[in-house]
């Protein structure tokens, strides 16, 4: 009897893989569809749901093995409109496992914001996230720009969008956990008002900074899927659309803070609101702009906190990534915390005022400081929250906590690719409180003037 080398296995175990992959490539034509298309074909063609549903069955298992966003999953062949949910966020039956290696439990309710669906939409898939929302990575890979780093604790939210896999996913955003791998994967990304309300069955990392957050492939996409979402409850009063809105610019973005890259970016974004007819306000919120190094010295000391009553339960080795982030909340002191916490009230209780001011109805900013990372492998040392003494400070602490100290929605889209064409260049729209339905509108409104984004480029 013959015996197979090691090489001779393995080969034969892999003999599949390289079809699976093949596969994962024919992404079945209706997933490229705009959900309002699709909508209406089911309307008029009841069968093809069930057509459509096999199609995806086929296809799903491939291509997460290429992409590599989800946890869990289930098949439903009635499902209209496929949402993936943040391995953060319990969802009765499935397993929430905060994306730590040997940690579980099965919630017997789902988190308050996936209370009310409609039929048409259901949740088939847990999505990967990073420990405990701070960790380093979570081995999803970026289904559209392959050489950017998807980034964030919500990577699965925003990775399993763009694939396909999901045609909407909710994930939370703290300090840009959900703006950061959307605009990484050219998606459109929700944050929601910090609503501390909107979050059972949500594992918190910062109580007064943590939102909802929400991805779509555009923001038509967004806005069609809003009604099902039976999120009247968590969005509260919202400010009224319009034709026009103000839109107020910050003078804070100039080159000292923000690269060339991001700079065109934002003056393709001013031309196209231009376009529309919108007036630009040049305005500063210095007290806001001055507090987004504390924003991240108060998720980490909220974070360093909670792990002194967390790490009796979860009996789990950490990442070294997780364990850097945690040590920079673990030199915050008391007063220091104190003195952030009760800055970050000051700065809430007068952000109205700063909007009426400046007669602004949102204002706009990149979503970062500098074009995405290349997928890099990140230095001993590194983590995801800056700390102080890195060189590099000023850049990492970055815009997106602008929205996040003072509590106020903001979503993000996709405007340009990168002169290599290999990355997104994504801008950030900040509204005033309860305004998510006025940025859907006004970013859809710049989709459509902005049109297609062409391919990206691949390296041969």
């Amino acid at each position: 009897m013959s015996i197979r080398t090691a090489e001779q296995s393995i080969t034969a175990y892999l003999s599949g893989h390289a079809s699976q992959r093949e596969q994962a490539e024919a992404v079945p034509d209706f997933l490229r569809l705009p959900l309002r298309q699709r909508y209406r074909l089911v309307q008029e063609q009841p069968r093809l749901r069930h057509q459509w549903a096999k199609q995806y069955n086929q296809w799903a298992g491939s291509a997460d093995s290429l992409y590599r966003c989800l946890i869990s999953s289930v098949t439903d062949d009635s499902a209209l409109f496929r949402m993936g949910v943040k391995d953060t966020v319990d969802v009765a039956g499935m397993p929430t496992r905060l994306g730590l290696r040997s940690y579980r439990h099965y919630p017997d309710v789902s988190a308050s914001a996936l209370s009310s669906l409609q039929p048409d939409v259901r949740i088939l898939s847990k999505v990967a996230t990073t420990e405990l929302n701070i960790g380093f990575g979570c081995g999803a890979r970026n289904p559209l720009y392959p050489s950017i780093d998807p980034s964030g604790s919500s990577t699965g939210s925003a990775v399993a969008v763009a694939a396909g896999l999901c045609d909407i996913s909710l994930g939370t955003d703290v300090l840009g956990s959900v703006r950061w791998p959307a605009a990484h994967c050219g998606m459109v990304g929700l944050r929601m008002t910090h609503k501390a309300s909107n979050l059972d069955g949500v594992f918190p990392l910062s109580p007064s900074m943590d939102a909802l957050g929400w991805v779509t492939r555009t923001a038509d996409d967004l806005d069609f899927l809003m009604p099902m979402l039976g999120l009247e409850q968590h969005l509260g009063e919202q400010k009224p659309l319009a034709e026009t809105y103000r839109v107020g610019v910050l003078s804070h973005i100039d080159e000292a803070v923000t690269s060339a890259p991001m700079l065109a970016m934002m003056q393709q974004a001013k031309s196209l609101l231009a376009d529309m007819g919108l007036p630009q306000v040049p305005m500063q919120l210095p007290a806001l702009w001055a507090s987004r190094g504390a924003a991240w010295q108060l998720c980490a000391r909220d974070a360093w906190l909670a792990s002194q009553v967390w790490q009796e339960v979860f009996d789990t080795d950490l990442h070294w990534s997780t364990q850097a982030a945690l040590d920079v909340g673990g030199a915050v002191s008391d007063t220091e915390y104190r003195q952030i916490t009760e800055r970050m009230q000051a700065v809430r209780a007068g952000i109205d005022q700063c909007f009426e001011d400046a007669g602004v109805d949102v204002v706009v900013f990149p979503i970062d400081p500098c074009r995405p990372f290349d997928v890099r492998r990140p230095r001993p040392g590194d983590s995801t929250i800056p700390s102080k003494a890195d060189p590099d400070y000023a850049q990492k602490i970055g815009f997106t906590p602008l929205a996040s100290f003072s509590g106020l929605p903001a979503i993000t889209l996709p405007i340009m690719l990168s002169a290599d064409c290999k990355a997104p260049l994504a801008l950030q729209i900040m509204g005033r409180r309860d305004s998510e339905l006025q940025l859907i509108d006004l970013a859809k409104r710049l989709e459509a003037l902005r049109g297609p984004l062409p391919a990206a480029a691949v390296d041969l």
